[in-house]
């Protein structure tokens, strides 16, 4: 099998069409189309459904992409292993963690790791969905929660609590709770039922101190914990928060300092393939000295 043929034919897959093929391997939508037509009569068999809304593939086609995508997956691999047999430690790394945490803890931190490691490009991924990393979607994943990928390695970080908070200019409008019944009298923001959180019961203010026999009902819901920051430091009203994302946001102050939310762990997670990469090593070694160095 035509091993260049094959790379255009996993790149159209991916892409999804010939001309977004063609625009990153730097070919023409012709040259794409004809070299995927040729691994076709190579194979004898159909790879795409052709439409005027894009590709399809076939059920030989996502059999070939599957064995295509792993064949590709291993090589990366394989290439960063012998990039990490070099002494010093250079190459990408993709890392990979929430939107949250990354927008607002670690984005302001890489800056540090970037000038001390000037040779390792570094990628952040940064998604509330899952990314997987057997399939070298990224090389690190800073997860809230254990993983549930096999094959994996796992560090325990360090702990976090949610805690609740508002705006200075909130609390000057309307005051500062005194007790959990007091909120009752205050604007609550929380999360909508779409949002992806640590803790199972990361809407516990609606229930803390709460009248069961009036319910509360809040003054907004947001299904992204960034933008639920946002809304606390608009000075909309009180949210319950994890620690983390409040670091370096003086608009957003604790209320009730003496009642923390429900904990969770965060935890430094990569490929059993990369147990050996000086590059995960230094990043690691980055991540735990930073961790060590913030008062959550």
């Amino acid at each position: 099998m035509d091993w260049d043929k094959l790379r255009i034919f996993h790149t159209v897959a991916d892409a999804g069409s010939f001309t977004h093929a063609g625009e990153l391997l730097n070919l023409s939508q012709s040259a794409v189309s004809r070299q995927v037509s040729a691994l076709e009569e190579s194979l004898r068999t159909t790879l795409f459904r052709r439409h005027a809304r894009g590709l399809i593939l076939t059920e030989q086609g996502e059999l070939l992409y599957k064995t295509a995508r792993e064949v590709f997956s291993k090589l990366a691999m394989a290439e960063a292993m012998l990039t990490d047999a070099k002494e010093k430690p250079r190459g990408d790394l993709t890392v990979s963690t929430t939107v949250g945490l990354g927008s607002t803890w670690l984005t302001p931190r890489i800056r540090a790791f970037i000038e001390a490691y000037p040779d390792i490009s570094v990628h952040l991924v940064l998604t509330d969905g899952e990314v997987d990393l057997t399939m070298r979607e990224a090389d690190i994943a800073i997860k809230l929660r254990p993983p549930t990928q096999p094959d994996l390695i796992q560090r325990k970080m360090n702990s976090m609590n949610f805690h609740l908070y508002a705006s200075p200019d909130y609390i000057k409008r309307r005051g500062t709770p005194k007790a959990p019944e007091d909120l009752d009298k205050h604007a609550l923001i929380i999360y909508g039922a779409e949002t992806v959180t640590p803790v199972p019961t990361s809407n516990w203010v609606m229930e803390l101190g709460a009248n069961p026999n009036r319910p509360r009902r809040p003054v907004l819901t947001v299904n992204n914990v960034y933008g639920l920051l946002l809304a606390v430091e608009s000075g909309l009203g009180i949210a319950a928060l994890p620690d983390y994302i409040v670091q370096g946001h003086s608009k957003a102050v604790r209320v009730l300092d003496d009642i923390a939310g429900p904990s969770f762990d965060t935890y430094f997670v990569y490929p059993e393939e990369l147990r050996n990469s000086k590059r995960i090593a230094v990043f690691r070694d980055f991540l735990i000295q930073q961790v060590s160095d913030t008062q959550f």
